[in-house]
């Protein structure tokens, strides 16, 4: 396990939109310390988004796709009396985030064969019209968390 840093109080916001959501994201994306490479990537991606999107700001159809993918609700574990229930939970807006920009990453990285600023493109623009990848794993905790709603009351 490496180093935990308080990443809220030191994120910088990116260099070209000002935004410490771009920021944050960069930051996820990145391998190695690469970060030149993956703000490389990400502005390839936001011109390709550009292109596509022409009535609004690219940087801010990737805030709207960000915030579309963020859960409201998810499913916890919780052992009551020898049994596990998942139960559902409200997710606070620190982990919203945090896992908005997971499952979009990942699923960036588990489609193969193009170029990875075309995938994050294309990921970025399901996102914004409610679609894609991360969306449906949305929509899964969702579900997930609707269909145990019996062992809300487990919630504490």
């Amino acid at each position: 396990m490496g180093k935990i840093t308080a990443s809220r109080t030191s994120l910088r916001p990116d260099p070209k939109h000002q935004s410490l959501l771009a920021g944050k994201f960069i930051n996820c994306l990145m391998y190695d310390g690469k970060k030149s490479t993956a703000q490389s990537v990400f502005y390839d991606a936001l011109d390709l988004v550009a292109e596509k999107v022409s009535d609004r700001p690219a940087i801010e159809v990737f805030e709207q796709a960000v915030e579309n993918v963020k859960p409201f609700i998810e499913v916890r574990s919780k052992r009551v009396g020898g049994a596990s229930y998942q139960v559902p939970m409200q997710v606070n807006r620190a982990r919203q985030q945090s896992l908005a920009i997971r499952w979009i990453l990942a699923a960036i990285r588990e489609k193969k064969g193009r170029a990875i600023h075309q995938r994050l493109a294309e990921e970025i623009l399901a996102a914004y019209r409610k679609e894609g990848t991360a969306m449906s794993r949305r929509e899964n905790t969702h579900r997930m968390a609707d269909a145990n709603k019996a062992f809300a009351h487990f919630a504490w």
